[in-house]
This record gives structure tokens, sequence and C-alpha cells, in this order.
């Protein structure tokens, strides 16, 4: 009688956990965009987004307003302010 050595086999992901893996790789890819956009933002606010400050125009005011409505919007969303609130 020939015995044979047990297999020791990694055990597999179920669907289920490989599907939730692929979500969090995505997701961590995502928010790694998303803080290098942010950190992007920051340098430019720091630096008045390129405009003098002692020679502003309304051009410069209305991009502003527009970019702050966006990211007023993104903010409502995550805090559920507004009309995104429950």
């Amino acid at each position: 009688m020939v015995r044979h050595a047990m297999q020791m086999t990694e055990p597999t992901m179920t669907k289920r956990e490989a599907n939730q893996q692929r979500s969090l790789e995505a997701f961590l890819a995502k928010k790694a965009e998303f803080d290098a956009l942010l950190a992007e933002l920051q340098q430019a606010s720091d630096d008045h987004f390129g405009a003098d400050p002692e020679a502003v125009l309304w051009c410069e005011t209305a991009w502003l307003t527009d970019a702050t409505a966006k990211l007023k919007e993104v903010a409502d969303q995550h805090f559920r302010r507004g009309e995104y609130r429950a």
C-alpha cells in the first residue's frame, strides 16, 4: 500500500472574497488619485491659483466661484448635506 503525502494547499478565495479584494484594490487606487488631486489643489490654492492678489479681476473670481461650487457638491454628497440629506 502506497501512502501519498497530504498536499497542503492555500485556501482558495470565494467569489465574494475575490470580488471584495478587487473592490478594495480599485477603491485604494481611486483614493490615491483623489489624494493627489487634493494635494495639487492645495498647492494651487496656496499660490492663489496663479492669480496676482494685487490684480485679481472678475474672471478669476468667477472661476473660483465655479470650482468652489463643484467642491461643495462633493462635500455635500459625502457629508449628506443640502439636497443629499437623508
